[in-house]
C-alpha cells in the first residue's frame, strides 16, 4: 500500500484527545472477566493468551479507511460525510531518515504491496540519525505534523463526531521502525509515543518487502509490540494490535506467517490478521479480484488455525473469522491489470458478512471518487481518485454495509483457547466411508473425517485430511464441507472381481493396459515390465503407472 513518513517530537507526549474515556463500565466488568477467565485456565492448564470476547460481549465488526495522511492535497477525513468514513487508519508512521524539521519532504504517492522497487532500503540503526524516532513518511515529525499538517487537532475534531483513529506503521516505500532501530528499548518507546500522543487504542503494523523479509526486524518488532501491550493492559489500557501482510491468491506467503508466528510466539495478543487483497503478483487466470480476494481470506483461515494451534491456542472457526481483516486497493491497482470494482467490492462485503469478518479496510479514502475529465489516463494510478467511474456510489459505503462496529470498542477483545469437543463419525450417517489410516484413496475420493468431507487430490494413504498445514499444496486433501444432518452413506462406485488382470512383475503392458494392484486400478503411461504400480506414489513422474481417479471408476461401472 501506499506511504509517506515523518519524524517525532522529544518533547513530552501532551494527554490524548479523548483520554480518560477507556475505563468505561463496560471495560471494568469486562476486565473482571478476563481476570477470572486467567485464574480458571491455571486451574485447568491451559496456556493463557489472552481472550476472545469478541462474541461474549456481542462487538460488531468495524469499517475503517486507509488515509494517506501526508499526500498532497490534504484529505479532510476530520469531517466525514457519512457514516462509513467515521473511521480512519492514519498511514504511515515509519523510521524517520534523519533530522527532521516541520515541513514536508518531496515525496508521496501510492506504493505496491509486491513491488520490488518499493521494498524499503532501511536506514542505519543509528538513533542520531533518527532511525529510531518516528516520524510520518519520513515528511514530518510528530511535531511537525501538528504544526504542519493540524493532525492533532483533525484527529480531536473527528472524535469530538463521534469518529476515531489508528496509525499504521509501515506500509511499502519506508523502513518500518523495527527494521531501523536495533535498540529494543528505544523502539518500544518510540512506538509508545505515537500510541500516547494520539490515544490510540487499536494500531496497525503494515509489514511489506524488505521490512517483511528481514527476520531480525520481525523479532525485534513482536518484542516491542508484546511489551507495550503488556504494560498497557497492566495499566487498564486496550492496545489492540492488527498485523496487515500482502497475500496471495491461496493466502499468506511464508515470510508471512512467519510474521504471524514471531507475534504469537513472543506473546503479543494479535486482534487479527488484515491481509492486503491487491497487488497479487500473478496471473489470476480471468478471476475477478472480489473471487481472488475470497480464495485468498479462506487460506488465510486455515493457515491461522493451524498458527494459533501450534501456538497452543485452539479457536473455533468463527473466532478465526473474527480475527481476519481484508484490505482491498479500490479501482485501478497497481497492477494494470487488476481493477477492483464496484462489484467486486460488493462480492467481497456479501463475503465479509456470511464469515463476520473482524475488520473490513480498503486503500484508500483519498482515492475513493471518480476521476475528474482532466485526469487522462486512468490506468495509471492517482492519489486522488480510483480510476472507475463510481457514479454516485462510493467503495466506503459498499465495503461498511454489516460493518458498524468501532475499532476502539473491539479493543477489549482478547484471545483465549477455546474448548473444542471431539466429533464421532458414524457410518451409519456419514456419506461417505470413513477416513483410515491404511487405507489407499485415488484422486477424487471422498472420505469423512470428524465430521467434514474430504476430497483426494491425488493418490494418497497415512496423510491425515485435517492435518493442520499453513499452504494448501502441503496436503492432498481439500475440505468441501461438514456432513450434513440427515444423509446416509453414499453408494461408492466398485470394479467387479476380474474387471483388470492382476499386475504381474513378469508381464509385459502397452500404453493404456489397465490392471489391479492391492485392490487399485492403475493405467500404464508407456510400454513397461517389471515396475511395480507402488512406485507411483513416490515418484509419479517417472512411474509408468497412474492409478486412476474415483470418477473415472465411477464412469467405468457406470450402467450402460
Amino acid at each position: 500500500m501506499s506511504t509517506l513518513n515523518p519524524s517525532p517530537s522529544s518533547a513530552p507526549a501532551p494527554a490524548g484527545p479523548h483520554a480518560g474515556q477507556r475505563l468505561s463500565p463496560l471495560r471494568v466488568a469486562l476486565g473482571v472477566v478476563v481476570v477470572l477467565g486467567v485464574v480458571a485456565a491455571g486451574l485447568f492448564g491451559f496456556r493463557v493468551f489472552v481472550v476472545d470476547q469478541a462474541r461474549a460481549t456481542g462487538l460488531a465488526p468495524w469499517f475503517a479507511s486507509y488515509v494517506d495522511a501526508t499526500v498532497t492535497p490534504s484529505f479532510p477525513f476530520e469531517t466525514p460525510p457519512t457514516d462509513a468514513q467515521r473511521d480512519v487508519v492514519l498511514s504511515f508512521v515509519v523510521a524517520a531518515s534523519g533530522p527532521l524539521s516541520g515541513s514536508p519532504a518531496e515525496q508521496s504517492g501510492s506504493g505496491s504491496a509486491d513491488d520490488p522497487a518499493d521494498a524499503p532500503t532501511g536506514a542505519a540503526a543509528d538513533p542520531a540519525n533518527g532511525s529510531c524516532t518516528p516520524s510520518w513518511g519520513t515528511a514530518y515529525s510528530l511535531d511537525g505534523a501538528a504544526q504542519s499538517l493540524d493532525l492533532d487537532r483533525r484527529i480531536a475534531r473527528l472524535r469530538q463526531q463521534g469518529g476515531d483513529v489508528m496509525a499504521s506503521f509501515g506500509g511499502a516505500n519506508n523502513s518500518e521502525l523495527a527494521t531501523a532501530c536495533t535498540d529494543p528499548a528505544a523502539l518500544k518507546d518510540a512506538y509508545e509515543a505515537v500510541v500516547d500522543r494520539y490515544d490510540l487504542s487499536t494500531i496497525d503494523l503494515d509489514i511489506e518487502g524488505g521490512n517483511l523479509t528481514d527476520a531480525a526486524a520481525g523479532e525485534r518488532r513482536a518484542e516491542a509490540v508484546a511489551a507495550l501491550q503488556t504494560e498497557r493492559r497492566a495499566g487498564g489500557h486496550d492496545l489492540a494490535v492488527w498485523l496487515t501482510l500482502p497475500i496471495g491468491p491461496s493466502g499468506l506467503l511464508e515470510d508471512g506467517t512467519d510474521a504471524v508466528a514471531q507475534m504469537l510466539d513472543a506473546g503479543v495478543d494479535l486482534a487479527g490478521v488484515n491481509a492486503m487483497t491487491m497487488d497479487y503478483g500473478v496471473d489470476l487466470d480471468g478471476a475477478s479480484l472480489g473471487r481472488t480476494a475470497i480464495d485468498s481470506l479462506n487460506g488465510l483461515h486455515r493457515q491461522l488455525g493451524t498458527l494459533y494451534s501450534q501456538a497452543g491456542i485452539d479457536l473455533t472457526d468463527a473466532t478465526l473469522w473474527s480475527k481476519i481483516g481484508a484490505t482491498p486497493m479500490i479501482g485501478q491497482n497497481d497492477v494494470p491489470a487488476e481493477v477492483f470494482s464496484l462489484a467486486d467490492a460488493q462480492t467481497l462485503s456479501t463475503f465479509a458478512q456470511d464469515k463476520q469478518l473482524g475488520r473490513l479496510s480498503m486503500w484508500s479514502l483519498n482515492r475513493d471518487a471518480t476521476c475528474g475529465p482532466n485526469y487522462v489516463d486512468t490506468r495509471v494510478v492517482s492519489n486522488a481518485c480510483s480510476g472507475v467511474d463510481q457514479g454516485d456510489a462510493s467503495f466506503a459505503g459498499v465495503l461498511a454495509q454489516g460493518f458498524g462496529g468501532s475499532p476502539d470498542a473491539a479493543a477489549d477483545t482478547v484471545t483465549t483457547p477455546e474448548p473444542t469437543t471431539a466429533v464421532v463419525d458414524d457410518p451409519a450417517t456419514s456419506p461417505y466411508p470413513i477416513w483410515s489410516e491404511s487405507a489407499s484413496y485415488l484422486a477424487g475420493a471422498k472420505v469423512v473425517l470428524h465430521g467434514n468431507v474430504y476430497t483426494a487430490k491425488w493418490w494418497t494413504r497415512g496423510d491425515t485430511p485435517d492435518d493442520p498445514v499453513l499452504n494448501d499444496f502441503e496436503t492432498p486433501w481439500t475440505l468441501v464441507g461438514p456432513v450434513l444432518p440427515g444423509e446416509k452413506p453414499f453408494a461408492l462406485p466398485s470394479l467387479p472381481e476380474g474387471t483388470f488382470p492382476t499386475w504381474s512383475g513378469a508381464g509385459t503392458y502397452e500404453k493404456g493396459d489397465r490392471v489391479l494392484f492391492e485392490g487399485t486400478p492403475y493405467e500404464a503411461k508407456w510400454w513397461t515390465q517389471g515396475d511395480s504400480p507402488a512406485a507411483s506414489s513416490a515418484d509419479t513422474d517417472g512411474s509408468p503407472w497412474v492409478p486412476l481417479t474415483e470418477p473415472e471408476i465411477a464412469e467405468l461401472t457406470a450402467p450402460r
